[in-house]
This record gives structure tokens, C-alpha cells and sequence, in this order.
């Protein structure tokens, strides 16, 4: 699935989520977007937080959803590989194939 792909169904998810969410569940969503804000730490590294800590995590909806971040925040091949490589040091081998696919996933994002 390509980044616009996902992108759209992301946003036709949230929607649903939103059809049924109650305050909680709306103020979580609100404090998710404002944290990757610019602030004393660029959007740039915030996202590049919120990549490692989703391979550590092993969620590829949310490796895929960073990745896209970074890629618009123009983050280097060099940048995103001293990230990954910190997700390995952090997360271990179990990270290897959601590695594999981020890596797949950057490629393609760099051919759109």
C-alpha cells in the first residue's frame, strides 16, 4: 500500500473512530497530534522519536505513519538509519523484520 493509501484510509479510520469516540478518547486524539508540534525540539526529531519508539513497539501502521512524517519532514537516509539503528539497539533483533519493512517502505517513498 502507498503512502496516499494509507494516508486515505488512516483518515477514513479516524473518522469512524471519531463517529463513536467520547471526550477521552477525542482529548487523546488532540494530545497525539500537538505533541509532534514544532517546540524546542523540531517536528523533524519528533518524528524520528515517534518512528523509533513505534519499531520498538512493533506497530507498522504507526512505523509506516512516521515514516511518511519523516519523508515530508525531509529526513536523510543517514538520519533515518542512525534512528533505526537506535529502534534495534533499544527494541533487539525482534525489530529486524518491522526494519525490513520500513526500509522497503522508505524506498517507496522516495520513488513517489
Amino acid at each position: 500500500m502507498g503512502a496516499e493509501n494509507f494516508m486515505k484510509e488512516i483518515e477514513k479510520l479516524n473518522e469512524l473512530v471519531f463517529n463513536y469516540a467520547g471526550l477521552n478518547i477525542k482529548r487523546f486524539f488532540n494530545l497525539d497530534s500537538k505533541v509532534y508540534e514544532e517546540g524546542v525540539l523540531s517536528k523533524k526529531i519528533k518524528e524520528l522519536m515517534g518512528l523509533v519508539a513505534s519499531m520498538v513497539l512493533r506497530c507498522d501502521d504507526c512505523i509506516s505513519y512516521h515514516l511518511i512524517r519523516c519523508h515530508e519532514e525531509k529526513v536523510s537516509d543517514r538520519e533515518l538509519e542512525e534512528a533505526v539503528s537506535i529502534a534495534l539497539m533499544v527494541g533487539g533483533s525482534i525489530t529486524i523484520p518491522h526494519i525490513r519493512k520500513a526500509f522497503r517502505f522508505w524506498s517507496e517513498l522516495k520513488e513517489e
